[in-house]
């Protein structure tokens, strides 16, 4: 395996360890549905169990939902690896991408198996305002399709093929 392969694949596992190490923590110390300020009215740790998608998509679903989104999972981890096996010198940005999403979803994917839902306690909110709570993993997702895009729209057309 060529070394940037395996730093792609490296990345992804550190996302999966710190996803779950993560995840552990809040479990082992906070309750469901408690809260605890980090930044007051900005940013709280709230403890949650995400039986959906993101935002929440299909989490009243009647547990159908867990089966069908990591069937997904499955499929995007699988395309992900094979995308990384086809990554070629020069694509260094989109190979952090890859490997973020990739250790995202297979983070979020073990909770689903494991659990039935995925464990959520990153609560971002002002005043009203109340964004989804999220994860470690769902993070990784976040800045991974970032890259993809900053790598789609300004560097793909510059790369030599």
């Amino acid at each position: 395996m060529k070394a940037g392969k395996a730093l792609w694949l490296t990345i992804a596992f550190l996302v999966i360890v710190l996803d779950a190490w993560s995840k552990a923590w809040i479990v082992a110390h906070m309750s469901l549905y408690q809260n605890i300020d980090l930044i007051p009215h900005v940013l709280t740790l709230t403890l949650l169990h995400n039986t959906g998608a993101a935002f929440s998509l299909l989490y009243s679903a009647g547990g159908w939902q867990r089966w069908l989104l990591a069937t997904i999972a499955l499929a995007v981890s699988g395309g992900l690896l094979t995308w990384i096996w086809r990554l070629r010198s020069g694509m260094e940005v989109l190979g952090w991408a890859i490997s973020l999403v990739l250790g995202g979803a297979i983070g979020n994917l073990v909770d689903r198996l494991r659990l039935g839902y995925v464990v959520d306690f990153i609560h971002v909110h002002y005043g009203s305002w109340h964004f989804p709570a999220f994860n470690v993993a769902d993070s990784a997702i976040t800045v991974g399709a970032v890259l993809m895009l900053i790598d789609m729209l300004f560097l793909e057309g510059r790369r030599h093929v």
